[in-house]
């Protein structure tokens, strides 16, 4: 049995999360009174957390940057495929592990688990060569396709989940004439609608910021996403300059508020999505 909580515990376990809660919400408010900051204040560098200016032009500059909104839209491109990437095809290896029968079947899946205790490190040289033989250098090709290939959480993932429904359902359909891909495109993708929600949540948690990929196989400044231009805007200056880091935390805001807005209201799915990764799978 669990032991009830006493008034005391209650009080300082509220106040402990509320201490952290303010400690990690100081930055966000500080990076906000910094995008509202005015010119003169960045000259002089004398910010402050709470803000004392509202600057509201600063963002009305920001979205009349066309080279913001050519980060931006690259970004959504980005991360459109990698979600469309990531949920077909993860969705669709998930299904062959949790409904088809063959010999090795578990081997293979414990091989594919066993591909995230490798650190992209590794990995990272050898795909560079890959990628620059294919001549995808300089485009949004190296980070977009890999996604097509499924991802061995999301497939662990999805599979926990597919191990739930019934495979009565199978049976009925099969006698309907559907085959293994009408199963999967017609009875198995309606049903999985909340965790490929999830995984769709997971996936633009993941590519929306990505840095280090892009940093990589990415030259022209053309074609970079808006967590690496956001970089490029503040270091764009010469040594005696002040980068203007009211419009760089926008963009800043422009990037972190997405994925605060995707969080909040998919919460509830990421939620049932670990609940579900704890569910046994399939035999």
């Amino acid at each position: 049995m669990f032991k009830k909580v006493g008034l005391v515990e209650k009080v300082v376990l509220y106040a402990l999360l509320s201490g952290i809660g303010v400690a990690l919400i100081i930055p966000f408010i500080y990076m906000i009174s910094i995008s509202l900051a005015s010119g003169e204040t960045v000259a002089k560098m004398e910010f402050t957390i709470w803000p004392r200016e509202f600057t509201w032009h600063n963002f009305v500059e920001l979205f009349s940057n066309a080279q913001i909104l050519n980060y931006f839209k690259n970004s959504i491109i980005l991360v459109i495929f990698a979600i469309i990437g990531q949920v077909l095809s993860s969705s669709f290896v998930a299904f062959g592990f949790s409904r088809l029968n063959g010999k090795g079947k578990n081997f293979l899946f414990l091989v594919l688990l066993s591909t995230m205790m490798i650190p992209g490190q590794i990995t990272m040289i050898p795909q560079f060569i890959i990628f620059s033989e294919l001549g995808w250098l300089n485009t949004l090709l190296p980070i977009i396709v890999p996604n097509f290939f499924a991802s061995a959480f999301n497939v662990f993932l999805l599979r926990q989940f597919m191990s739930r429904i019934p495979r009565e359902l199978d049976e009925a359909a099969k006698i309907d004439g559907l085959g293994y891909f009408g199963i999967y495109w017609r009875i198995m993708l309606p049903l999985l609608k909340p965790i490929l929600i999830a995984v769709a949540i997971f996936t633009f948690n993941a590519n929306w910021g990505l840095f280090m990929e892009p940093l990589i196989y990415i030259n022209d400044v053309e074609k970079m996403p808006l967590a690496l231009g956001v970089q490029i805007l503040s270091s764009t200056f010469s040594s005696q300059a002040v980068p203007p880091w009211n419009i760089v935390m926008g963009a800043s805001l422009l990037l972190t508020v997405p994925m605060l807005l995707v969080f909040f209201f998919g919460q509830k799915y990421m939620f049932e999505a670990n609940i579900n990764s704890g569910s046994s799978g399939s035999k």
